[in-house]
């Protein structure tokens, strides 16, 4: 035997193989069971974000104090006070929680007068004292606020104003809405809120039956320029020449809607009664409007209107008469904004025959006097369309015409 063997060489393929031990499987752990509170406050918010009901996002509120502190900001993130009560505990709950006031992103204040009688003497109270009224202080903390939207008793449009008086309480506001209600159904009066119009971030502005005499702004309060871009005067009585002056203010306004009832009720004390009165008001802001609308059946025209300064303007509403004027003969064809593609009537075209002429030399000339217009809107009559004007635009190269 060589003295060189070595016995702890492994198994030649002609030796038998060593037996291997046998592993045996690991022990697992006895599973624990997930439970909501192991979700991440990511994944938390994203569920609970997905809750449409606010019944349902109260009731998330009083699973457990994370729960809570996850949901609390979700849950205030949009308001409705749509009964005092409700903004006035609301303002009280503030006391305690000052920080849910930065929560808020949009609030509707929309309550009625004989709802808020039994909670004016409250706002007097000692609680209040040093403060605004509790209705508008509320509004004041809420210093994320993107959307507002107001539509209370008249009793309340001095407090509310206030906020629009700089320094701007509401540095984030974007979209806001005024509407206060008077007992006789009447206009309210703009003057108390006039500084919503120099508020630096608002984006888009809507004023509900306002009123607002010559004065408009003083010329030694007339701010910087302003982001707004769209504004809709909804039943309003303002002066045209006040109306001029606020349109300076932004810088690129992009949109204006003003309507009125078919019969104005209260009748109006301010507002121009010819349509080349508003068209004058609004060239304040031609270098920027690219929609018109207006909505406005008792506003005359006597001539055509002359817009051809209007560059930027691409979508126009109104009544066939107060574009081509209610003076007879018409001497003169309309001058329609040069890059006007939306064209749209609202009232039956064409029940004047000189009106219709108009319209159809118009039509049949919008290479010239209209090259850029793809769409024409009309209403249809008890009649129907007029004939004269159907066959016109049919005729037109590149017209779609629009019937409603």
């Amino acid at each position: 035997m060589s003295p060189f063997l070595n016995f702890d060489t492994p198994d030649t393929p002609d030796s038998p193989a060593s037996p291997q031990p046998v592993a045996k499987p690991a022990m697992s752990a006895p599973s624990t069971p997930r439970t909501f509170n192991d979700l991440p406050d990511e994944l938390v918010k994203q569920i609970l974000g997905s809750l449409t009901a606010h019944r349902d996002l109260s009731a998330m509120c009083l699973v457990n104090r994370r729960v809570n502190h996850l949901a609390d900001p979700l849950l205030h993130k949009t308001l409705k006070f749509d009964q005092p009560k409700h903004h006035f505990t609301f303002s009280e709950s503030l006391t305690r929680r000052p920080r849910r006031g930065s929560a808020i992103q949009t609030v509707h204040l929309e309550y009625p007068s004989h709802e808020l009688d039994e909670f004016l003497d409250l706002a007097n109270s000692p609680v209040f004292s040093n403060r605004i009224d509790p209705f508008s202080h509320t509004i004041s903390t809420m210093s994320n606020l993107e959307n507002l939207v107001i539509s209370v008793p008249e009793s309340l449009c001095h407090g509310i104003g206030t906020l629009f008086n700089g320094p701007f309480d509401l540095a984030c506001l974007k979209s806001c809405s005024l509407f206060y209600q008077r007992e006789d159904d009447g206009y309210w009066d703009l003057q108390e809120n006039i500084h919503i119009f120099s508020h630096p971030t608002l984006e888009s502005l809507t004023i509900r039956r306002g009123r607002l005499d010559s004065k408009g702004f003083d010329s030694l309060e007339k701010p910087a320029q302003t982001v707004l871009e769209a504004l809709h005067l909804i039943e309003c009585d303002i002066n045209d020449d006040a109306l001029a002056d606020l349109l300076l203010i932004p810088e690129a306004l992009k949109e204006i809607v003003i309507t009125q009832l078919e019969v104005p009720e209260p009748p109006l004390e301010e507002s121009a009664e010819d349509m080349e009165d508003y068209i004058f008001a609004l060239s304040s802001a031609q270098h920027s409007l690219e929609t018109i609308s207006i909505d406005f059946a008792s506003l005359t025209g006597a001539s055509a209107l002359r817009m051809r300064e209007f560059e930027t303007l691409k979508s126009f509403e109104l009544r066939d008469y107060q574009l081509f004027g209610q003076s007879s003969p018409r001497l003169h064809s309309v001058g329609l904004p040069p890059n006007l593609e939306i064209l749209k009537f609202l009232n039956n075209v064409g029940e004047d025959e000189e009106i219709e002429e108009l319209l159809c030399y118009m039509i049949e000339n919008k290479q010239i006097m209209a090259r850029s217009l793809r769409e024409m809107v009309i209403v249809e009559g008890e009649k129907g369309v007029n004939p004269k004007v159907l066959e016109a635009c049919n005729a037109a190269p590149d017209l779609h015409l629009d019937i409603w």
